[in-house]
Parts: C-alpha cells; structure tokens; sequence
C-alpha cells in the first residue's frame, strides 16, 4: 500500500456520546472506517472515510449468494499508553482461509496489517482503558458486483470498522445446550471459514437454547450429532483428571486464534493439552466419576469464559459447583495482561501501533 492514502476526518467527533464505564459491545462504531475495493483483477483504491453508510447495488452478489467473509480481533491501551492489537497476523491468515474457500480474491497480509495500523492510528482515542474493554476491529470483504449467475463474483469492497467494547459475558460461568437436532457444519463444508452463513445458521438453535434457560449452544458433529465441536462464538477446552481436552480442527470447527494461544500457554505450564475428537459420553462419564474439573470456552470477543453447566437432552451436568475454575480464571487473566502489556510479550503476539 501506498505511504499516503486519502484521508477524509469527520468535521465533528461523536466520541463525547459514549459511555466509555459501559460501552456496550457492538452498540458504538468508531468515528472513521477503512475501505478498498477489488475490480479489474487487482485491489486498489485505499481510503479512510466518515463511518456510515455507502452504496450497494441490490444485485450485489453477496445479498443472494453469501460471498461474505470477516474477521474480529481487538486493540488496546495498557497503562503505559502504548495500543496494541493481539495476533493481527493469526486473523489476516484466516481471512485468506476463508476468501480461498468462497472464491474470494485472497488480500495481502500486509495490506491487512496496515489497514488495521491505520484505522487504529486514526481513532485511537476510541480505545477504552479499563481492563476488559478493548477496541474491536472488524474487518469484511462482501462481494459487491451486481450478477444472479451463481458464480463467483468478480468485484468487491474489503473495509474495517472498529467499535469500543466491554466484555462479552459479564456474569459468572455459562450453562450450555448441547445440541442433538441443528448442525453448524458438517464435512467438506464452511464450518472452518469465518463467513456470514454459518453465523446465520446459528441464531435459530442459539435462540431457543436462550429461551430454555441456556447461555450459548454446545455443538456436536453433524453426522452423529455426539462428538464435540466448538461453543456458540469460542472454542471449548474441558480439563480431566489434570489433562486439557480441546477437539482438533477437521475443517468443521472454527481455528481460533484466542484457542490457538491458550494451547501454547498451556503446554508453557506444563499442562498437557490433547487435541482429538471428543465423545460427548465422554464428558458425561468424567462427570460422573469426578474426573471433570472444570471447563471453559475461548474467543476473541470473550477471552475465556468458564462452563459451569452442559445440558444434554434431559440431564444437566454441573462443573466444578457450577462455577469457574482456577485454569480458565488465570489464563484470562495471562491472555489480558499480554494483551494490555502488563506482562512480558515472550510470544511477540503484540502488534505495536506507533
């Protein structure tokens, strides 16, 4: 990308609105956005504008075919006023995953860190500075050429907004719905790709598990519907008998980059973490025998959050009293105190914003 891009600022902010003690989390969008778009075989055409609203043909293909791929990661203000942005690189590698698997023209890794760079550089004022309040910066690429062939499309816009958020869960331990009827993703499918569809397809199981008492879905497989896949928006660990468990990436599950970082974290302590499938009978016998220590889901938007309770048709697992437990509570705190700067960077997973 080039030094210097256009450029627009708003002529007035709308920062004074926010509640910056409760920001919300996705209620308040940042004062600017970055945008580029792909056509004639190239992306091109970098530019900061205004947050708001912008043209779309109705016969943009993605609004019919679901050419849409995005990504969510979040920058932050330590104590020493240093913004940081956590594994930008781990997201600009899934992003092209994900373009691959839709027939996305693939963005440069490069451009993507710099977008970031500069977008966060712009609307730094955004970031909170309380410790579990970031800056979330979300990236998309929609496809924009007006066309009903189903093909993949030819034109596109890629652009980032950012909005200052709280933490996801704000309460204590999860209670979970295991889920025997709906399926997330199934073999040879989408379910690794980070795309509008797979999130559609959850909010109709997601709310009715709200309306039976439940916090988030706990997926299963979608061919026997009893091996364990991923939580609603996290990655699920179970820790048994000292042993972590997190099921492994078979191109169903989403590869977490707040998962991928606890895995590292963890084998640093010392603790084994075993990446394989997971029969849900398996964690119902270790909840038997009282093997089944406790249990936590992982993600960009909640950072660890614990499981206190699994439902699964008419029985309801309780976890460690139904509260969270030692491990989940100190790698959230490890991971925020990376992320802030609180604590040495060894991993270099920091991406410092000038």
């Amino acid at each position: 990308m080039n030094a210097q891009i256009p450029t627009q600022l708003v002529e007035s902010s709308r920062i004074d609105s926010v509640n910056f003690d409760d920001p919300g989390f996705g209620d308040v969008f940042a004062d600017h956005m970055f945008q580029m778009d792909y056509r004639d075989g190239r992306w091109t055409d970098a530019r900061i504008l205004p947050y708001g609203p912008f043209a779309i043909e109705p016969g943009a293909l993605c609004l019919h075919y679901g050419q849409a791929v995005f990504e969510g990661l979040k920058a932050f203000i330590g104590d020493d006023g240093v913004v940081r942005v956590f594994r930008p690189d781990r997201n600009a590698a899934r992003l092209a995953e994900s373009c691959r698997r839709l027939c996305i023209p693939p963005f440069d890794e490069s451009v993507f860190l710099d977008a970031i760079d500069r977008l966060v550089r712009v609307d730094r004022d955004w970031i909170p500075r309380r410790r579990g309040q970031a800056l979330y910066v979300r990236p998309l690429i929609v496809a924009t050429e007006s066309n009903l062939n189903v093909r993949p499309a030819r034109e596109y816009r890629f652009f980032v907004m950012t909005s200052p958020v709280r933490a996801y869960f704000t309460g204590g331990a999860v209670h979970l719905k295991a889920e025997r009827r709906y399926t997330r993703a199934a073999p040879g499918g989408m379910g690794y790709a980070k795309t509008a569809g797979n999130y559609a397809a959850s909010l109709l199981p997601g709310s009715e598990s709200l309306r039976e008492g439940h916090d988030q879905v706990l997926w299963l497989d979608g061919v026997e519907h009893r091996h364990v896949e991923e939580v609603g928006q996290m990655n699920i660990f179970f820790k048994i008998a000292g042993k972590v468990l997190t099921p492994d990436l078979r191109g169903t599950i989403l590869p977490g980059v707040t998962r991928e970082s606890v895995i590292e974290l963890l084998r640093e302590r010392g603790i084994e973490c075993e990446e394989r499938r997971i029969d849900i009978d398996e964690i119902l016998h270790a909840a038997d025998d009282g093997s089944l220590e406790e249990a936590f889901g992982a993600g960009t938007a909640a950072v660890i959050v614990p499981v206190g309770r699994i439902s699964i048709d008419a029985r309801t697992v309780v976890i460690n009293n139904g509260e969270p437990g030692a491990l989940a509570r100190e790698l959230r705190e490890q991971i925020v105190d990376i992320q802030r700067g609180d604590a040495p960077d060894a991993h270099h997973w920091n991406r410092i914003v000038e």
